[in-house]
């Protein structure tokens, strides 16, 4: 396996058409996470099936958020993308979300060539109040059973703002 993190970069920011690698496709409840030290993909738990990944789980290639992970993203599919999964993104949205008191936000993201779509998602704009909503809910939930209270959904931000978290996460990866 590659070391994704030593192939790819974060992509074009500017232009908002990202790098990503899948660690967690949808509708799954493992929590499959990318080890930076070893380059493999580890099974850090198996979570409760009422807490399945509602979309398509990765992160940004030569990104450090503040959680000492690489910058997280949801990629929206209707079929789920395999674990491993290297695909250029589009940036939509940002999801600032708190996961036991620290920042971890979700860039929110479409594949760059989505003909399912007609590549018709090029905003948090497009998507429909309902999917805000189980996203909101998922996040501030999928810890209930473990850790209660320990996740909050903070807010949404614009393709904008994302972009410039993203350029934080890159600053942040070369200052290691």
């Amino acid at each position: 396996m590659a070391d994704y993190n030593q192939i790819l970069d974060a992509g074009d920011v500017d232009s908002g058409i990202i790098n990503t690698v899948i660690e967690i496709p949808k509708w799954s409840t493992l929590k499959i996470e990318w080890n930076r030290k070893l380059a493999i993909f580890e099974l850090d738990r198996v979570e409760p099936s009422i807490f399945a990944k509602p979309v398509n789980y990765g992160f940004i290639p030569q990104t450090l958020d503040d959680d000492g992970d690489e910058l997280d993203t949801l990629v929206l599919t209707n079929d789920p993308i395999p674990t491993g999964v290297y695909l250029k993104a589009r940036v939509i949205a940002v999801l600032r979300f708190e996961d036991d008191g620290e920042t971890d936000d979700k860039i929110i993201c479409v594949p760059e060539d989505d003909r399912n779509t007609d590549n018709a998602i090029t905003s948090i704009d497009d998507l429909h109040q309902q999917w805000r909503k189980k996203i909101e809910h998922h996040f501030n939930h999928y810890k209930d059973l473990k850790k209660p209270g320990t996740t909050i959904v903070k807010s949404w931000g614009d393709a904008e703002e994302a972009k410039k978290i993203i350029k934080e996460c890159q600053t942040r990866w070369s200052e290691q």
